[in-house]
């Protein structure tokens, strides 16, 4: 099977009460674990390079490492996605060059400078047969490119949604409910709460229309322990609860990206791996162990928390 556009697989999601998940690649091994996993659950998925992602690895390897999984597991609807495009120009240097969906970000400026951003990258990319996912609302947090303080995070505003999906023409929209980018989401002792009430909104001002959660790692804790066990300081690193993305999942959002959760994860085998085996100097069996630890996130998070499993 070609890489796909989500066109299809979120309308499917949206009526089966599930979503995708949306799985950040930056090498081979992260790409193998995250299909491995898909195909044996028989679920699609969604794999998204950053900007940061893009810088390291160069775009041509990523689309062309997402080809070789695609020729693999035939039998996986993937699509390869522009997480956090920053401009009109790397949306359309994406487009321009095998990705299938694009994500524009104008979430920090004025509502019609986002809206007129948002047009231009869906019309473009609307014109070459990809589809587009744009933002309302800011996430705090760090990862990557995008860098937020807590302050000045705002929630999506209910009252812009329907204005805005219907000046741009996005295929897509990601809201602010209290997700956060990277592995400190919440203060130590608080109690991580998304702010469904703001969803439900959002989905009764848009019926059917695809809603994505960025920000949305759980930051398990055994693979922390596992890094501090082993060397690491994580101190203080806190995710968004399983179960209120699987709540979201089961409604109007058909999209919840996950990076932070396999960073940990590949970093977790490769630590461990290290004080394991001190004589041990082949990448092939540290990095082995880290999409090992990959895999098994992406399975959890298919069969767990996105209920994406079976649906292909």
């Amino acid at each position: 099977m070609p890489i796909v556009t989500s066109t299809e697989l979120f309308k499917k999601a949206y009526d089966g009460g599930y979503a995708i998940g949306a799985f950040n690649i930056n090498n081979m091994e992260i790409v193998q674990g995250i299909t491995d996993a898909a195909a044996e659950l028989k679920s699609p998925v969604i794999l998204q390079a950053s900007q940061g992602a893009r810088k390291y690895a160069n775009s041509v390897y990523l689309v062309k490492l997402v080809e070789a999984a695609s020729e693999l597991h035939p039998e996986v609807p993937i699509v390869l996605h522009l997480d956090h495009g920053a401009d009109y120009e790397t949306c359309k240097d994406c487009v321009d060059n095998g990705f299938t969906s694009v994500m524009i970000d104008a979430s920090s400026k004025p509502f019609e400078e986002n809206v007129a951003t948002s047009k231009k990258v869906a019309e473009y990319a609307h014109a070459h047969g990809v589809v587009v996912e744009a933002e309302l609302g800011t996430l705090s947090g760090i990862e990557d490119a995008v860098s937020v303080e807590a302050d000045k995070a705002m929630y999506t505003d209910p009252d812009q949604v329907e204005e805005f999906v219907k000046k741009t023409g996005v295929d897509s929209l990601a809201i602010a409910i209290g997700t956060s980018h990277g592995a400190y989401k919440f203060k130590p002792g608080t109690k991580p709460q998304l702010r469904l009430d703001i969803l439900a909104e959002v989905a009764r001002r848009l019926p059917g229309f695809p809603i994505v959660l960025h920000g949305s790692s759980s930051v398990p804790q055994e693979y922390v322990q596992i890094i501090n066990a082993n060397g690491g300081k994580l101190v203080d690193a806190i995710g968004v609860p399983e179960d209120q993305l699987r709540q979201a999942a089961s409604g109007a959002v058909c999209k919840i990206n996950i990076d932070s959760d396999l960073r940990l994860g590949m970093t977790a085998g490769i630590r461990k791996h290290f004080i394991d085996h001190p004589d041990h100097f082949d990448p092939r069996q540290y990095l082995g162990d880290g999409r090992a630890n990959v895999k098994a996130i992406v399975a959890h998070k298919i069969k767990d928390v996105l209920g994406s499993d079976n649906k292909i």
